[in-house]
């Protein structure tokens, strides 16, 4: 039996119609796919319910040491640097573009399995699918978020291979919560989805705060955070690899000006 394509199954869980006829009678008598588009929405209804209350912060150290010794792992593992690393900053040695194109021929290769349609659906709705962890809590459109103050702010350039380009200000509430609003303009030549990342000035150490939908986002940063230890803003084209590390292939990138 032919199955409905993943994609499908990922955009009837999001609320899109299905593609055609076939693809709704097969959805309508299939009990397999209907299965799996109801559990998809399911996920696409934990998503959506995802608010500034939770936000997810970095564990203290012991933590990490306590995961190393029970796996019998290295000392020198560290969650911040043991993705890879992006392109380097502006100055720095940066990939060759024909090793960029490289890569996303490789990726655009690639067919994920039905499997992939969870991917798809998180990416979709906004969940964390990579790094060390944060949520995206709001749209562009800012709705139900207290006006904050600017306490930084810096425009992103695109990297080679990438026409684009945007902004980043964070934004601070009465509350003390942070706030970065990600603006981006182009890039729209993607393989997967884009993630927005916070990362060090020598680009070894980077925390993921969430996925870019659209042309802005606004995600919250760990209060824990120390912002002048991160303060490059980079936004990445991930594919959907089930892989959390960095791709090494960054579309817009920029420092914070406190």
């Amino acid at each position: 039996m032919q199955h409905v394509d993943p994609e499908v199954i990922a955009l009837v869980a999001l609320g899109e119609p299905a593609a055609d006829d076939d693809a709704r009678a097969h959805l309508a008598t299939c009990q397999e796919c209907a299965e799996e588009v109801a559990s998809l929405a399911a996920t696409v209804g934990v998503a959506r319910g995802v608010t500034a209350a939770d936000a997810l912060v970095m564990p203290p150290p012991q933590v990490w040491e306590g995961i190393r010794g029970a796996l019998s792992l290295s000392s020198g593992l560290d969650p911040e640097t043991s993705a890879t690393r992006p392109a380097p900053l502006p100055g720095q040695v940066a990939p060759p573009r024909d090793e960029l194109a490289e890569r996303r021929a490789r990726r655009a290769g690639a067919v994920p399995g039905r499997g992939g349609a969870w991917l798809g659906a998180a990416a979709a709705v906004g969940l964390v699918v990579g790094g060390v962890g944060g949520v995206l809590v709001g749209g562009a459109d800012g709705s139900g978020q207290p006006e904050g103050v600017v306490v930084a702010q810096g425009v992103l350039d695109p990297l080679p291979g990438w026409d684009a380009g945007g902004s980043a200000v964070v934004e601070e509430t009465a509350d003390g919560t942070r706030e970065l609003v990600v603006t981006l303009e182009g890039g729209d030549d993607l393989q997967g989805y884009r993630e927005v990342w916070l990362i060090d000035r020598e680009v070894t150490r980077l925390v993921s705060l969430g996925i870019l939908e659209g042309t802005e986002g606004r995600f919250v940063v760990p209060a824990s955070l120390d912002l002048s230890e991160f303060p490059v803003v980079d936004v990445s084209d991930e594919p959907y690899d089930g892989d959390p590390a960095h791709s090494g292939d960054s579309i817009i990138r920029g420092i914070l000006d406190a």
